[in-house]
Protein backbone atom coordinates (compact mmCIF):
# COMPACT_ATOMS: atom_id res chain seq x y z
CA UNK A 1 0.00 0.00 0.00
CA UNK A 2 1.37 3.60 -0.85
CA UNK A 3 2.79 5.53 1.96
CA UNK A 4 2.03 9.04 1.46
CA UNK A 5 4.09 11.41 3.57
CA UNK A 6 4.44 15.38 4.31
CA UNK A 7 5.72 17.35 7.04
CA UNK A 8 3.11 16.34 9.37
CA UNK A 9 4.04 12.75 9.04
CA UNK A 10 2.38 10.14 7.26
CA UNK A 11 -0.47 7.96 6.12
CA UNK A 12 -1.02 4.39 4.41
CA UNK A 13 -3.92 1.94 4.39
CA UNK A 14 -2.48 -0.97 6.51
CA UNK A 15 -5.22 -3.00 5.14
CA UNK A 16 -8.13 -2.57 2.44
CA UNK A 17 -9.85 -6.20 1.69
CA UNK A 18 -11.22 -4.53 -1.48
CA UNK A 19 -8.04 -3.36 -2.65
CA UNK A 20 -6.67 -6.49 -2.21
CA UNK A 21 -9.62 -8.86 -3.77
CA UNK A 22 -9.43 -6.69 -7.03
CA UNK A 23 -5.97 -7.81 -7.22
CA UNK A 24 -7.01 -11.20 -7.03
CA UNK A 25 -6.33 -11.80 -2.97
CA UNK A 26 -9.34 -12.93 -0.85
CA UNK A 27 -8.79 -12.60 2.36
CA UNK A 28 -10.37 -14.62 5.57
CA UNK A 29 -12.84 -12.61 7.72
CA UNK A 30 -10.65 -11.73 11.01
CA UNK A 31 -12.46 -12.00 14.46
CA UNK A 32 -9.55 -11.32 16.77
CA UNK A 33 -6.75 -8.61 17.06
CA UNK A 34 -3.35 -8.83 18.76
CA UNK A 35 -0.94 -6.87 19.92
CA UNK A 36 2.59 -7.80 21.22
CA UNK A 37 5.34 -5.60 23.12
CA UNK A 38 8.74 -7.15 22.11
CA UNK A 39 11.95 -6.05 23.37
CA UNK A 40 15.39 -6.41 21.41
CA UNK A 41 16.47 -10.06 21.04
CA UNK A 42 13.28 -11.91 21.73
CA UNK A 43 12.56 -14.87 19.86
CA UNK A 44 8.39 -15.99 19.81
CA UNK A 45 7.49 -18.54 18.31
CA UNK A 46 7.41 -21.10 15.95
CA UNK A 47 3.30 -20.90 16.85
CA UNK A 48 0.08 -22.40 15.17
CA UNK A 49 -3.21 -23.79 16.64
CA UNK A 50 -3.77 -27.13 15.76
CA UNK A 51 -7.46 -28.05 13.15
CA UNK A 52 -9.70 -27.38 13.60
CA UNK A 53 -8.93 -24.40 15.32
CA UNK A 54 -6.17 -23.13 12.80
CA UNK A 55 -5.24 -19.36 11.51
CA UNK A 56 -4.81 -17.00 9.26
CA UNK A 57 -3.10 -14.20 9.95
CA UNK A 58 -2.28 -10.31 8.73
CA UNK A 59 1.03 -9.70 10.75
CA UNK A 60 2.65 -6.01 10.50
CA UNK A 61 5.12 -3.87 13.07
CA UNK A 62 4.22 -0.79 13.98
CA UNK A 63 6.89 -0.20 15.85
CA UNK A 64 10.74 -1.25 15.51
CA UNK A 65 11.98 -4.13 13.06
CA UNK A 66 11.15 -8.09 13.47
CA UNK A 67 12.45 -10.88 11.08
CA UNK A 68 9.22 -12.93 10.35
CA UNK A 69 9.79 -16.28 9.74
CA UNK A 70 6.97 -19.08 8.90
CA UNK A 71 7.40 -22.63 7.94
CA UNK A 72 4.95 -24.65 5.53
CA UNK A 73 3.34 -27.97 7.28
CA UNK A 74 0.58 -28.15 4.30
CA UNK A 75 1.18 -31.57 3.37
CA UNK A 76 0.00 -31.32 -0.25
CA UNK A 77 1.93 -28.07 -0.62
CA UNK A 78 5.16 -28.13 -3.07
CA UNK A 79 6.82 -26.20 -0.46
CA UNK A 80 6.10 -28.69 2.47
CA UNK A 81 8.54 -27.81 5.08
CA UNK A 82 10.06 -24.72 3.56
CA UNK A 83 11.16 -21.71 6.19
CA UNK A 84 10.71 -17.94 4.87
CA UNK A 85 11.68 -14.97 6.23
CA UNK A 86 11.18 -11.11 5.81
CA UNK A 87 12.39 -8.33 8.10
CA UNK A 88 8.84 -6.50 8.59
CA UNK A 89 8.99 -2.95 10.06
CA UNK A 90 7.07 0.16 11.11
CA UNK A 91 9.42 2.72 8.85
CA UNK A 92 8.57 0.16 5.97
CA UNK A 93 4.71 -0.31 6.59
CA UNK A 94 4.80 -3.22 4.97
CA UNK A 95 3.03 -6.71 5.99
CA UNK A 96 2.44 -10.71 5.80
CA UNK A 97 -0.29 -12.60 4.41
CA UNK A 98 0.24 -16.26 6.96
CA UNK A 99 -1.88 -18.70 5.79
CA UNK A 100 -3.81 -21.61 7.71
CA UNK A 101 -1.09 -24.50 7.98
CA UNK A 102 2.02 -22.22 8.48
CA UNK A 103 4.07 -22.25 11.93
CA UNK A 104 4.51 -18.33 12.54
CA UNK A 105 6.82 -16.60 14.62
CA UNK A 106 9.41 -14.05 14.95
CA UNK A 107 12.36 -12.51 16.36
CA UNK A 108 12.83 -8.84 17.74
CA UNK A 109 15.85 -6.93 15.76
CA UNK A 110 15.11 -3.98 18.01
CA UNK A 111 12.52 -3.06 20.68
CA UNK A 112 9.05 -3.84 18.34
CA UNK A 113 5.27 -3.40 18.73
CA UNK A 114 3.80 -6.06 16.79
CA UNK A 115 0.16 -6.64 15.22
CA UNK A 116 -1.54 -9.13 14.16
CA UNK A 117 -5.27 -9.67 12.70
CA UNK A 118 -6.87 -13.52 13.21
CA UNK A 119 -9.12 -15.58 11.21
CA UNK A 120 -9.75 -17.36 14.09
CA UNK A 121 -10.00 -16.91 18.00
CA UNK A 122 -7.07 -18.00 20.33
CA UNK A 123 -7.81 -21.55 21.46
CA UNK A 124 -5.30 -22.75 24.01
CA UNK A 125 -6.58 -26.80 23.75
CA UNK A 126 -4.94 -26.42 19.87
CA UNK A 127 -1.84 -24.52 20.66
CA UNK A 128 0.81 -25.83 18.85
CA UNK A 129 4.28 -25.29 17.54
CA UNK A 130 7.45 -26.07 16.83
CA UNK A 131 11.33 -24.97 18.70
CA UNK A 132 12.33 -22.15 17.46
CA UNK A 133 16.18 -23.53 17.15
CA UNK A 134 14.98 -27.22 15.45
CA UNK A 135 18.51 -27.79 13.73
CA UNK A 136 16.43 -29.33 10.49
CA UNK A 137 15.01 -26.10 10.08
CA UNK A 138 18.19 -24.08 10.77
CA UNK A 139 16.64 -20.52 10.78
CA UNK A 140 19.16 -17.39 11.27
CA UNK A 141 16.89 -15.51 13.74
CA UNK A 142 19.56 -12.47 13.12
CA UNK A 143 19.73 -11.94 17.35
CA UNK A 144 23.07 -12.66 19.35
CA UNK A 145 21.43 -13.35 22.54
CA UNK A 146 18.02 -15.04 22.26
CA UNK A 147 15.66 -14.46 24.51
CA UNK A 148 12.76 -17.42 24.51
CA UNK A 149 10.02 -18.35 27.12
CA UNK A 150 10.03 -21.21 28.97
CA UNK A 151 6.72 -22.09 27.19
CA UNK A 152 8.53 -22.06 23.73
CA UNK A 153 11.52 -23.92 24.85
CA UNK A 154 8.81 -27.05 25.28
CA UNK A 155 7.77 -26.84 21.57
CA UNK A 156 8.18 -30.15 19.95
CA UNK A 157 10.89 -30.70 17.14
CA UNK A 158 9.52 -30.44 13.30
CA UNK A 159 9.65 -33.74 13.36
CA UNK A 160 7.72 -34.76 16.56
CA UNK A 161 5.03 -31.84 15.66
CA UNK A 162 4.31 -33.83 12.39
CA UNK A 163 4.15 -37.07 13.88
CA UNK A 164 1.25 -35.78 16.29
CA UNK A 165 -0.81 -34.98 12.60
CA UNK A 166 -1.99 -31.82 14.13
CA UNK A 167 -2.07 -30.48 10.54
CA UNK A 168 -5.49 -31.29 8.40
CA UNK A 169 -4.59 -31.90 5.00
CA UNK A 170 -6.32 -29.38 3.70
CA UNK A 171 -4.92 -27.17 6.08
Amino acid sequence: MPVFADERGWFTEQFNAFRLAAKGVHLPQFVQDNLSFSRKNVIRGLHLQASPHMQDKMVTVLQGRVLDVVVDLRPASTTFRSVFAIELSADKHNALFVPKGFAHGFAALEDALFSYKCSYPYTPEAETGIIWNDADLAINWQVNSPIVSAKDQALPTLKQLLQKNVISQNG
